[in-house]
């Protein structure tokens, strides 16, 4: 048998008297003995010097050093190193031990036994799993990716099953357990004393393989490693409270300290840039104190670039050869790592953010069974759609699963029917989308805007998610968008709406042949009601929101406070969304929540008293008064405050009746009226099955309700620019009804499982009644696809010459004043500035009231020259006026005569004239309390965001 090579132990503790009996138990274990052990202690006052002479002193020559607190790690190992050579021994491996890692029997003679197999070995390390668990695998060698994270290789949480185990190079091992040669340790001049706690390892094995040393994990070797220092079990001076800020500076460090000269000023960028995205990210999982952390570190390594300067000198003065790139290239973490984890956090963000509520029916049915444990019958399992087929191949799954195609095939109809937007989009109430997003962002700023001779009246509250979303997609495509995967968006969100209601009220929850029946027809409802072929485009993306605001709201039923609130927040950002697109919206979710609270406490008067019953719905009516508040108090004080209750998009629009809502149709718009009377008919038949009636009759409470909050919208006309009124929006009214209708409907629907158990008469009242439910989607699909588009092409009339028009595109004030109708009938008029009203701007110059004194200003003009007139419409921004066809000669006559008018080309039919001399630019307006309101909703949004937000747990692989 060979000779053992010599091993000296060098054991470092600092107040780890919890893990040292354990770990000095596994030292004396080992079947290849050390043989001698150094332990230098930095500063404990828990007795470990004491644990450790009692344990070794009689067992192995024993040194030991104490120092000061304060000391780092590389300090104690060079101390450690001294004290090695005052013995005047000269081991040739030195294996270093953490006072939490504690090595299984054998891993020292599996390490030793690698070394002798691979001469070329410097530096060794071993499978590192988690203490006290012993199963779950914490590293196998450590690299670090190009944004400083430390990267394993391991999924998150994976438990050791032999999966790795095989020696390979890495570009570094844990300093836990790590048997690195004596005399390579001091020529890379040992562990840098600038990473005291942290990070050093990384960059020793940097060191090593720039050098060309070769470091190997060994998995037979294993050390179970409690990690007290990271998982802040144990605060030392060096880390106190901001165990992550260590981590982040020292990452930092290693990066710049050991990456190529000529990348370095991008790296600082990047690691800059890095930086501030992750600290985003962590505000966004509440996680405050780590984003301070992680801005400290980043500030920390950049306000001392002396120390980085200092490192890759003495790195450069230790190398004694042509640095290795080549391997330590191959060792680093691949350039796309980063790219994959960002993905993964935003996925897990995602996911957590939209599954909150979607465990509401399994928490308050565990809640129940604790409260009831004795009697509560056994939980019930429920299957979800993809265990039928979780062996099969994704192609598989697919097309064997008929509700997946049958909904893929819904999709493709639905795209089909919206062919018509491919191009861009304008017809109906729809205005034409603006030239560029800046419009939208010029809109949403300014306190006052340039539209007509002026106007106060506040942008609609779109405006702002219009300018963000159009950012990468342009106006034109982005409107293009929005109505043609708005109905796919619905369906989406309808079905996990359904799915969540159908587990609320039965343990199994409703067939997937059910739920897609539902999400289909509420995918449906907007394009058959004529929202999406009359241009209604804020109807049609309301009908994408509702279901996801509804689906958050079940989060108030919740057992849990802490996510009732955060389901407040959640369905207050969705109100908010679905407010600016619907504002009649939040008046009928107040009154819904408003009865049904107050019903609440009279049938539970004891949760009166609990705040976090009652306060998250009204917290979830608030946020939208905060998020919008650049709107509604402008809107409030400026005089556009019937915004508030009109339906968006340009008017006016024809009236609804409440027949039509009945039918679920707009005013003269929709599918045929017999295809809309199936739903109510249907959620009226949904009240027969005894087993559901109660959640049938909450549905039903729900339109009801709504249908009171219609009544006034329905009688009352609001005054608007131009000659008729406009009916208050019942577009939030329609989507309300038909959605408590279609869960009406499929709650009752439950009861077909039981077909049989109910009298014959009944069997075939609820079969028919089936039978005609799967046939009216159909219907309504089958019309959407080919008759629902019809108004989209209509775009607006403008009796602007082209040239006109190219004019006022180049400057606000080259507007062109269009006059209508005649001395006998009554003139109208109103101005083209830019492109002409696009989306946003054409509320804006409905809702802005009448100028009295521009009136007058334009009376005096047509009824006999006025040369002042014509030059207070210059001061107007007032290029060129325009006599619409057919022109009253009366009214051309006069212009004609007036001085500063010249006569300009025009279409057959019309006048034209040219006001001389041009006017000159527009005094500008600096609406301090608009800038102030912004600033609050700049501020508001983030914040609500995060408190939305579901708190990830962070562990070492986030």
């Amino acid at each position: 048998m060979s000779q053992q090579p010599e091993v000296a132990v060098l054991l470092v503790s600092h107040d780890g008297s919890t893990w040292l009996p354990a770990v000095l138990d596994g030292l004396l274990a080992q079947t290849a003995p050390p043989a001698r052990v150094v332990a230098v202690d930095t500063g404990s006052k828990d007795g470990s010097a004491d644990l450790v002479r009692a344990a070794l002193a009689d067992q192995l020559p024993l040194e030991q050093r104490s120092l000061p607190g304060g000391t780092g790690f590389p300090d104690a190992v060079a101390e450690g190193l001294l004290v090695l050579g005052e013995t005047g021994t000269a081991p040739e491996w030195v294996w270093i031990l953490h006072d939490d890692a504690n090595p299984a029997p054998g891993a020292l003679a599996a390490l030793l036994a690698v070394a002798a197999q691979r001469p070329d070995a410097d530096i060794l390390g071993p499978k590192l799993r988690e203490w006290p668990s012993l199963r779950r695998l914490l590293e196998l060698g450590v690299t670090i990716s190009g944004t400083g994270r430390r990267e394993t290789g391991l999924e998150r949480g994976e438990y050791d099953q032999g999966q790795h185990d095989e020696i390979r190079e890495v570009l570094a091992v844990n300093s836990a357990g790590m048997l690195v040669r004596r005399r390579v340790l001091e020529d890379l001049g040992g562990f840098d004393a600038a990473l005291p706690i942290f990070g050093n390892d990384i960059d020793l094995g940097w060191r090593a393989a720039a050098a060309g040393r070769t470091t190997l994990v060994v998995p037979d070797a294993v050390v179970f490693h409690a990690e007290a220092a990271h998982r802040g079990i144990r605060r030392t001076p060096l880390t106190g409270r901001h165990t992550h800020f260590q981590e982040r500076r020292a990452a930092l460090f290693t990066l710049l300290a050991n990456g190529r000269g000529a990348t370095l000023p991008l790296q600082v960028l990047r690691l800059t840039l890095g930086s501030l995205l992750r600290v985003l990210g962590l505000l966004g999982v509440r996680a405050v104190g780590e984003a301070l952390d992680e801005l400290a570190a980043l500030v920390s390594v950049l306000r001392h670039p002396g120390q980085v300067r200092a490192a890759r000198r003495a790195r450069r003065a230790a190398a004694t050869g042509d640095t290795d790139r080549a391997r330590v290239r191959r060792l680093l973490a691949p350039w796309w790592v980063p790219y994959r984890h960002g993905l993964d956090f935003a996925g897990d963000l995602v996911a957590a953010a939209t599954n909150q509520a979607a465990d509401v029916a399994d928490r308050r049915r565990i809640a129940a069974a604790e409260r009831d444990a004795a009697t509560a019958p056994p939980a019930a399992r429920h299957r979800d759609e993809d265990e039928d087929f979780a062996d099969t191949g994704i192609v598989v799954r697919f097309l064997t699963n008929p509700v997946a195609v049958a909904t893929a095939i819904t999709v493709l109809a639905l795209l089909i029917g919206v062919r018509d937007v491919v191009g861009g989009v304008a017809g109906g109430a729809l205005s034409p989308a603006p030239g560029g997003v800046g419009d939208w962002w010029a809109l949403h700023l300014e306190g006052r805007h340039p539209i007509g001779f002026g106007s106060d009246v506040p942008a609609p509250p779109y405006v702002l998610p219009l300018a963000v979303l159009g950012l990468p997609f342009g106006p034109s495509l982005l409107m293009s968008l929005l109505m043609a995967f708005s109905a796919p968006l619905g369906l989406w969100g309808a079905w996990r709406f359904l799915r969540v209601v159908g587990r609320l009220v039965t343990p199994y929850g409703a067939p997937r042949w059910l739920l897609l029946w539902g999400s289909v027809t509420w995918a449906l409802v907007p394009l058959v009601a004529g929202a999406w072929g009359g241009g209604r485009w804020g109807i049609v993306v309301a009908a994408a929101v509702l279901p996801w605001m509804a689906h958050a709201a079940l989060g108030f039923a919740d057992p849990d406070a802490g996510h009732r609130w955060r389901a407040g927040w959640r369905t207050g950002l969705a109100l908010a969304l679905l407010t600016a697109v619907a504002p009649p919206a939040w008046l009928v979710v107040a009154v819904l929540i408003a009865v049904l609270l107050g019903i609440a406490v009279r049938l539970l008067p004891g949760e009166a008293g609990d705040r976090s019953v009652w306060g998250p719905p009204v917290l979830a009516l608030a946020v939208p008064l905060l998020v919008l508040l650049p709107w509604w108090l402008p809107a409030l004080l400026e005089g556009g405050i019937a915004g508030t209750v009109l339906d968006i998009g340009r008017w006016p629009t024809a009236a609804t009746s409440g027949w039509d809502l009945l039918a679920g149709r707009l005013g003269g718009l929709g599918a045929p009226v017999p295809v809309g009377y199936v739903l109510p008919v249907l959620a009226l038949l949904a009240l027969v099955p005894r087993a559901t009636r109660i959640p049938v009759v909450v549905c039903w409470l729900v339109a009801a309700v709504t249908a009171v909050v219609a009544v006034p919208l329905a009688v009352v006309s609001i005054d608007i620019a131009g000659p008729v009124g406009q009916q208050p929006g019942l577009g939030a009214v329609l989507l309300v009804l038909q959605g408590a209708w279609i869960t009406a409907i499929l709650l009752g629907g439950l009861s077909l499982h039981h077909l049989g158990d109910q009298a014959k008469p009944a069997q075939a009242v609820l079969a028919l009644a089936g039978a005609v439910g799967l046939v009216a989607p159909l219907v309504g699909l089958v019309w959407f696809a080919g008759w629902g588009g019809e108004e989209l092409d209509d775009p607006p009339v403008s009796d602007v010459p082209v040239y006109m028009a190219q004019r006022a595109e180049q400057a606000e004030q080259n507007g062109v004043l269009v006059l209508r109708g005649s001395k006998d009938t009554g003139l109208r008029y109103d101005v083209h500035r830019g492109d002409g009203l696009t989306v946003g701007e054409d509320e804006i110059a409905a809702l802005t009231p009448e100028d009295e004194k521009v009136t007058a200003t334009i009376r005096s003009l047509v009824t006999s020259p006025d040369p002042d007139a014509v030059a207070r419409l210059a001061d107007l921004g007032i290029l060129y006026i325009v006599q619409a066809a057919p022109a009253d000669g009366s009214v051309a006559a006069g212009l004609d005569a007036t001085t500063g008018l010249v006569q300009a080309s025009s279409e057959r039919g019309t006048r034209a004239w040219q006001v001389s001399p041009e006017p000159g630019p527009l005094p500008s307006h600096h609406a301090w309390l608009r800038w102030l309101l912004l600033l609050v909703q700049a501020a508001a949004i983030p914040v609500l965001v995060v408190l939305a937000l579901p708190p990830l747990r962070r562990n070492r692989d986030e």
